[in-house]
């Protein structure tokens, strides 16, 4: 049998049947796997992506660094909301409960939808004064504000990619939702060449080609993003309604108004699983937030370091990730089915796996770290700046699988509260904290900014393992 076709064991823990530890590391990598690959090659097209601004200059590149950290408050809010709805699904497909798999992801594009269209709205009102309030200069304030109301108007859309792929991934199919993701990032270098450059024409094998260009800079980097997101979510749309064999059937169609009632139990469920992940985005996020405005008085030079190393580091913590996938899917299944014993076994399965891939890119980034900068621009002062960053986080990137892949253990059993207060706490209470003295006492700049990340990571980690072997992280499922 194939590693990657996971659906036959996937179904020996909803029939609960014996499930050997052959079959055990075979399930676990067979779901891994494609996420861990989708998540890379997504990095590496984000890598090209971040390359294309970075030719622009420091300023351009800024610009989206000083509001980076405010879009990832804002999509992790959306994924939040989906997330409440996505475990559901995956404790009713453990189940076999199919029809009550199908109710949980209606009432997931109902209720997703909605606060969608709310989180975009408010992005779009507060896009002017937003650089200002982030403390960014005048040089990089208008770019940065067109590129996050572009953004923010950008995220009903999202919200319905974010809903559908995450009820997709839980319900066992990881290949889909792997392979949409890369497909998004391939549209969204497309898109982004098309709109950032002029007009050029190319010369190959002795023609000149003609290439169209719009030449729109840092605003075409939001459009070309906006216009891969809406074709992703067209596609997901289109593969939920009509061709999951889960969430589609020609007798009870998904989205029917006249089948959809909505269940108390359901929303007080996704409420209770997702505002905790809610609280901790914003609070994490906001602690990005914070970091961004320690970084600004510092220069456009440390704030596009900041901005491109994290993309560069998202090459070593994006396969973690992936792996959090599986791993809140192989939980929630086996949780659903009442397998306790089997949870915890996939769980350490999934966080020794997730320590040791990172592990190793930890040292790649080591070596690689200027290499990976000079790609994404030729400024010899952020490649610096950049490689001294990178160089000091590749030694947290370990107990950061461990923080990662724990985190999505425990959300797949329910238990969301706990690891979200251990994400913010360890972001305020030591990155923040950390960072400030680094910065304002010792004027470590940009370096001290990565050695408190490198340090909270690490604690971080240290306590989700703790958690994991001896905390009570099942029990909101029993």
């Amino acid at each position: 049998m194939s590693i990657l076709n996971t659906d036959p064991l996937l179904l020996k823990i909803r029939e609960r049947r014996k499930i050997t530890f052959r079959e055990q590391l075979s399930l676990t990598a067979g779901l891994a796997l494609p996420a861990i690959v989708a998540q890379v090659a997504g990095v590496l097209l984000q890598y090209i992506d971040a390359a294309m601004v970075g030719q622009l200059g420091a300023n351009p590149s800024a610009s989206i660094g000083l509001v980076s950290t405010t879009c990832w408050l804002f999509g992790g809010l959306g994924s939040a909301v989906g997330a409440g709805f996505s475990v559901q699904v995956a404790h009713r497909v453990g189940a076999n409960d199919m029809r009550g798999a199908r109710d949980v992801l209606r009432h997931c594009f109902f209720i997703g939808g909605s606060i969608g269209l709310l989180l975009g709205l408010t992005g779009v009102l507060i896009a002017y004064p937003l650089p200002t309030w982030l403390g960014g200069s005048a040089e990089i304030a208008r770019d940065a504000s067109l590129y996050f109301a572009i953004f923010a108007a950008s995220i009903p859309v999202l919200q319905i990619s974010y809903s559908g792929m995450g009820s997709i991934r839980a319900s066992g199919n990881i290949r889909f939702p792997s392979t949409m993701g890369v497909v998004m990032c391939l549209l969204d270098v497309i898109f982004n060449f098309l709109f950032i450059f002029p007009s050029q024409t190319w010369h190959l094998a002795g023609i000149d080609i003609p290439v169209w260009g719009a030449g729109l800079g840092v605003t075409g980097a939001a459009l070309g993003t906006m216009t891969a997101e809406t074709l992703t979510a067209l596609i997901v749309w289109y593969y939920i309604t009509r061709r999951s064999p889960v969430f589609s059937t020609a007798a009870e169609p998904l989205l029917s108004l006249r089948s959809f009632k909505v269940s108390k139990n359901i929303l007080k469920r996704a409420f209770v699983i997702g505002s905790p992940i809610g609280l901790e985005r914003i609070v994490t996020t906001s602690a990005q937030v914070a970091t961004t405005m320690i970084l600004a008085p510092l220069g456009a030079a440390s704030i596009a370091a900041h901005s491109f190393g994290i993309t560069v580091e998202a090459l070593c913590y994006m396969p973690g990730y992936g792996i959090q996938e599986a791993a809140t899917t192989l939980v929630g299944q086996s949780i659903g089915a009442r397998r306790l014993e089997l949870t915890k076994r996939f769980a350490w399965l999934c966080v020794g796996l997730g320590m040791a891939v990172m592990s190793v890119m930890g040292v790649v980034m080591w070596f690689g770290a200027p290499f990976m900068m000079a790609f994404i621009t030729p400024v010899r002062d952020i490649i610096d700046l950049g490689t001294g960053a990178l160089r000091i986080e590749a030694w947290a990137e370990p107990m950061f699988a461990a923080a990662i892949v724990c985190y999505g253990c425990m959300v797949g059993a329910g238990d969301t509260l706990k690891p979200a207060t251990i994400n913010f706490t360890s972001m305020w209470v030591v990155r923040i904290s950390l960072a400030l003295l680094f910065v304002k006492v010792f004027g470590w700049g940009l370096n001290g900014v990565w050695l408190a990340m490198c340090i909270e990571l690490c604690v971080r980690g240290s306590i989700f393992l703790i958690r994991l072997r001896w905390g009570n992280w099942l029990k909101p499922a029993l």
